[in-house]
């Protein structure tokens, strides 16, 4: 069975007034550019989102999943999940099958309790993070993140981070986009989302 290669960069930063996530917005297989208009963030909670590298439909599936254990949650102990605690449950999930695995690669952030970064891979590895990337341009994201990243940075400043890490990775990757970047910003007051044209 012949493989089709698929790629994207995300990215997530965390600062002290909230959480940036960004992604390109085409989708690719192989070398045929499906869409330049998917959103590869989706929302969770009105204060958590997930960002999307790999299979959509195993995406899709883990974020309904997540959504609706964020709702009974809150139905049962009348407080809001943590990005943590989610962090931790997807987590599970995702080892849970790893005789047979989501094809994915996650960044799940957000701003419940305090502002969290998380990446997870395929098999529920889990690691937070102050900044991380992935998908097929993750390398060349990584590296403006890890140069251009301070603690001390606003909101506004991680934003407009994030959107030179994505729009680098589409000069370089050919499987990213380079048109448009998705971004959501989460801070107290709860999720704001936006698109970038990226001008050639």
């Amino acid at each position: 069975m012949e493989t089709k290669k698929t790629g994207t960069t995300t990215v997530g930063i965390k600062v002290k007034e909230g959480v940036v996530l960004a992604a390109d917005t085409q989708a690719s297989l192989d070398h045929m550019v499906e869409t330049l208009n998917i959103k590869k963030i989706l929302p969770i909670t009105s204060r958590i989102a997930i960002t999307t590298a790999g299979s959509v439909g195993d995406v899709q599936m883990l974020a309904r999943r997540l959504e609706a254990e964020a709702r009974y949650y809150k139905f049962t102990w009348h407080k809001d999940m943590s990005t943590k605690a989610m962090a931790n449950l997807l987590s599970n999930i995702l080892n849970e099958n790893k005789g047979f695995p989501y094809m994915v690669q996650l960044i799940i952030g957000g701003y419940v309790e305090e502002p969290t970064i998380a990446s997870l891979d395929s098999l529920g590895g889990l690691v937070f993070d102050k900044y991380t990337a992935t998908g097929s341009g993750s390398p060349f994201a990584i590296a403006i993140l890890e140069d251009g990243y301070r603690e001390d940075m606003s909101i506004e400043e991680a934003k407009e981070l994030a959107i030179r890490a994505v729009k680098t990775a589409g000069k370089r990757d050919i499987y990213t986009g380079e048109r448009k970047i998705q971004v959501i910003v989460i801070t107290k007051e709860g999720l704001k989302e936006e698109f970038v044209e990226v001008k050639r």
